[in-house]
């Protein structure tokens, strides 16, 4: 990728950066905690892109930003208790978990497969500036290389991803504070994660308690353990050549009825991993099989093996 962009915050940085978001580049950009990393979330290889940007090691929950309440209702179910505390705290640092509209066009790679869809409005002037020029919803994990220091400014953004990313769009530094505040709200209110809004202020607004955590077996939100994607068929990772009844889905020179990628391109084999699991599963059929060709265990590699160890693993009845 060509050298970094650094954006100014004026109509013509936002409206570049917008324009490299429609493309399915990636833009770092201030919310008011840290920078996150934005990428269409409607785009599996944008998504993808995300992941690769920051060597992350595994297919977690992404959450959504988007302007308002009313475009998060294009995209997600707003059930009553989440409409209490959406119009008392967004915009701000707070993270409400929903169930997705079928329509709604998100990718998997965001929800991590799940029914459900992480959604935050954020109060960053520049960042809703950013979001209503681009008109979509954007996938932000924090703008760092996996496992370093969140970023506040944009400097922070360039000496971890120089390189990696089309562009920075810089607002200065970020008034430092928690994570958004994750809940479940509907139909019983749990807080899947504390942050930067108290549970005593959610609880007053909603004027019931907050469950503790979750279900660590079935995590729905960021920040907790990604459930796999469990399909009907029986899995075998690390083949090389097809068996009797078995559907292969090829990677590189290992050829398939599908393929995660014929050039051997671990985006493209991330970005269409979930739909191709998926595919596989339909075509197998019941009681059918699968086996996936080897991937390497490198960079975004070993993303895709997680996730295919843990659609492989044995599963309780």
């Amino acid at each position: 990728m060509a050298m970094t962009l650094m954006l100014s915050p004026d109509d013509a940085g936002i409206a570049r950066a917008a324009e490299l978001l429609r493309a399915g580049e990636l833009v770092a950009f201030p919310t008011e905690t840290v920078y996150g990393l934005g990428g269409d979330a409607r785009s599996d290889r944008a998504v993808a892109g995300i992941y690769a940007a920051k060597g992350r090691p595994s297919f977690n929950p992404l959450i959504v930003h988007l302007p308002d309440l009313t475009a998060a209702e294009d995209f997600a179910e707003v059930g009553p208790k989440a409409r209490r505390l959406a119009r008392t705290f967004w915009p701000g640092p707070l993270t409400l978990v929903l169930p997705l509209r079928p329509d709604s066009g998100i990718s998997p790679l965001v929800t991590a497969g799940l029914e459900t869809v992480a959604i935050r409005i954020p109060a960053h002037p520049l960042a809703q500036r950013l979001l209503r020029a681009f008109g979509g919803p954007l996938a932000a994990p924090s703008a760092n290389p996996s496992g370093r220091v969140s970023p506040t400014t944009a400097g922070h953004v360039i000496e971890g991803l120089s390189g990696r990313i089309a562009a920075v769009l810089d607002g200065g530094p970020c008034a430092v504070g928690l994570e958004s505040t994750i809940v479940l709200p509907d139909p019983s209110p749990v807080l899947l994660r504390p942050g930067g809004v108290p549970a005593e202020a959610l609880e007053a607004a909603l004027g019931e308690p907050l469950s503790p955590g979750g279900d660590a077996g079935k995590p729905t939100s960021p920040g907790q353990l990604a459930s796999h994607y469990a399909p009907e068929a029986a899995l075998r990772l690390d083949a090389t050549e097809t068996r009797e009844g078995e559907i292969l889905v090829g990677f590189g020179p290992v050829r398939g009825a599908l393929t995660l990628s014929e050039n051997g391109d671990l985006v493209e084999a991330a970005a269409r991993l979930f739909a191709t699991l998926r595919e596989a599963d339909r075509l197998a059929g019941p009681g059918g099989r699968i086996a996936f060709a080897p991937v390497p265990d490198t960079g975004l590699g070993r993303a895709i093996n997680d996730r295919l160890r843990r659609a492989a693993a044995p599963r309780s009845n």
